[in-house]
């Protein structure tokens, strides 16, 4: 039993470290009815001049709200895209605005997200973005874009992400 309660002892001061990082690795936003999940984008190769940005917002009001524009220092400009499937053939074009009705709204690969033109900087592994997000009804929300590896995914649900 001394053994065990040896290694146990010893992890302890790891276990602690994980508990109290937690809070500061997960990065949610909130602005009054909306609530935003995990914002992040995929590194890019050296060079590339441009990314993009995905999140998950939840709105918890009773009324529709709309993403209207967003900007960063880290690009020229910040435009919003929708991709769609049509009969087989991958399609992308940018919109003014994304609705946010009541309940769940994902940006993520493969429909509404973001493509931040003219990187400042190939974006890596581990950086922050910051943005500001202009919503119609809540007005500027202030975020940072968390930077995930080529093969990260997204993991909307808050789980799927690394950190």
């Amino acid at each position: 039993m001394s053994f065990v309660m040896t290694r146990l002892r010893a992890l302890l001061p790891l276990l602690g470290l994980l508990v109290l990082s937690a809070p500061a690795l997960a990065h949610s936003y909130k602005a009054g009815s909306l609530e935003i999940g995990h914002p992040w984008s995929r590194e890019t190769a050296p060079g590339a001049a441009v990314g993009a940005g995905y999140f998950k917002v939840t709105n918890t009001g009773s009324e529709s709200d709309k993403l209207i524009g967003v900007e960063t220092p880290g690009a020229e400009k910040v435009e919003m895209h929708e991709s769609t499937n049509e009969n087989g053939v991958a399609k992308m074009r940018m919109v003014n605005a994304i609705e946010i009705p009541p309940g769940e709204t994902a940006l993520k690969p493969g429909g509404y997200h973001l493509m931040l033109m003219g990187l400042k900087e190939a974006l890596a592994d581990g950086m922050r973005v910051p943005a500001v997000l202009s919503v119609e009804k809540e007005g500027r929300v202030e975020v940072e874009l968390a930077v995930e590896d080529m093969g990260y995914g997204g993991g909307h649900d808050q789980g799927g992400h690394k950190h």
